[in-house]
């Protein structure tokens, strides 16, 4: 088999043609001005210096240069976090400086983060780059547009699905990278595009920050909302209208309306199952969201069984988590896990003396969760301890319909910052698939900005090689 001429040796015309993706591989038809290119043939890459693990230094000298790492490309470069090292390292190569208008690729990371990109706007100060960061330094063509392109790969995932993959790691390779096919418009066109992509998604940006405000937002409604019920402010009408005053409201501990009590650490040796036995297993990871989720339930078998039986719950009961990294998450035990067998990492509060859901959102409360933390904070091994628990104080409405009438207001208030919660999410979801949906069309020339009688992208392309 002929080898193939060098670059160097071939005529203009041949290197055009190499330069241009044959009809047969052109994935989709794009407007008649426009071409289809290899994304090597209009830009360069740069891969970043090596350096040993022991080489980082966390404090500028004047020997040392920041350099930059795959924690840093993210939707915008970030540049607060920076390692430095020897610029001996650099070899004096300035190609292994960043440049404006470069675009930072993260070209070895996990599967899902391989092929993320950022957009050199500024150079504050010199800057590398690492061995696991590719520069992209794009070939009298507009950046940005390269850019965009390569954003809208990763975020439809061929990156991700064409990368080779070691320990842990996915790459992306250069020689595969360049043969990727790019639609390519006139100048002109490609910085209609970008100003266009960057319009629309200024408004969605708008929009978007204002879903995430509600979002962020939500666990502070929460916590007003609770604040007012066990203040007495959200049942001042209910009291007057049925002629309670808040002087009904007593100060009492946990220990004073319910027995508290502990659950159970499987023996030593013995396993849980995910079989489905009729005995489930409720671990600190299944007591959330004020109830039980089912998700990764495991259950007792009948040898565990005889020596924890003893440790079950009630429905109806409130159940307190006391150990781990989700201390003090608590909720109202359902039907349909009555009986069940109770983690040593939890508590259950059972016999009650008042509202079990009232308990249970005011024990969700800031207060009583600032209160749970100082506790923690003071005792060994992180554990809120059942002692600790017993003597949380409470300020509780004597008369159990009030009880029922907080609980009836929070429910409906909360069910309304769930639907406004969901709503933001919804949101957010949305905005990212319309960006995907706009750079979509960006690249097929549907976005109403192309001037049919601009000259050929061919001649752009002819003149770069």
């Amino acid at each position: 088999m002929a080898k193939a001429k060098k670059k160097e040796l071939l005529t203009p015309e041949e290197r055009l043609q190499a330069a241009l993706v044959p009809d047969w591989e052109q994935p989709y038809k794009v407007p008649e001005n426009w071409c289809w290119v290899r994304v090597g043939s209009v830009c360069q890459f740069e891969r970043g210096i090596t350096f040993p693990a022991s080489a980082k230094e966390k404090e500028p000298t004047s020997a040392n240069i920041p350099c930059l790492r795959t924690a840093n490309v993210q939707d915008e470069l970030e540049i607060d976090d920076l390692i430095y090292v020897d610029k001996a390292y650099m070899k004096n190569n300035r190609a292994k400086l960043i440049q404006k208008d470069d675009i930072i690729m993260s070209s070895a990371n996990s599967r899902e983060l391989v092929g993320k990109t950022s957009y050199v706007y500024d150079v504050p100060f010199p800057m590398t780059f690492g061995g696991f960061v590719l520069t992209i330094r794009a070939k009298s063509i507009i950046s940005k547009y390269l850019f965009y392109f390569l954003r809208l790969e990763f975020l439809f995932g061929h990156f991700m699905g064409e990368s080779t993959q070691t320990t842990n790691i996915a790459n992306i390779n250069t020689t595969k990278l360049s043969q990727y096919c790019l639609s390519l418009p006139p100048l002109p066109e490609q910085q209609r595009i970008v100003d266009r992509i960057e319009s629309l998604f200024a408004k969605l940006d708008e929009a978007k920050q204002k879903a995430q405000d509600a979002l962020d937002s939500f666990e502070t409604r929460k916590a007003a909302i609770l604040h007012k019920a066990f203040t007495g402010e959200l049942t001042a009408r209910w009291r007057k209208e049925h002629g309670v005053g808040l002087e009904s409201w007593e100060e009492k501990t946990i220990n004073d309306i319910g027995d508290v009590k502990g659950g159970k650490r499987i023996p030593k040796g013995m396993e849980l199952t995910y079989e489905n036995t009729g005995h489930p297993y409720l671990k600190a990871g299944n007591l959330k969201q004020g109830t039980v989720i089912a998700s990764g339930m495991m259950y007792v078998t009948d040898e565990i069984l005889q020596y924890i039986k003893n440790y079950t719950v009630s429905a109806g009961d409130v159940y307190i988590t006391n150990v781990g990294a989700c201390i003090g998450d608590c909720g109202v035990i359902p039907q349909e896990y009555d009986g069940a067998n109770l983690t040593e990492n939890a508590v259950k509060i059972t016999n009650l003396k008042c509202n079990n859901k009232w308990l249970s959102y005011y024990l969700s409360g800031s207060s009583v969760q600032q209160k749970i933390k100082s506790m923690i904070a003071s005792a060994t091994l992180g554990k809120l301890s059942i002692a600790n628990i017993k003597k949380i104080e409470l300020n509780i409405p004597t008369c159990l319909d009030e009880q029922t009438e907080i609980v009836r207001i929070i429910d409906n208030l909360l069910a309304k910052e769930q639907q406004a919660k969901e709503a933001a999410e919804a949101v957010l979801e949305q905005i990212d698939l319309i960006k995907k949906s706009i750079l979509a069309r960006a690249f097929r020339g549907e976005l109403g900005t192309n001037d049919p009688t601009e000259e050929s992208a061919v001649e752009l392309v002819r003149n770069i090689i």
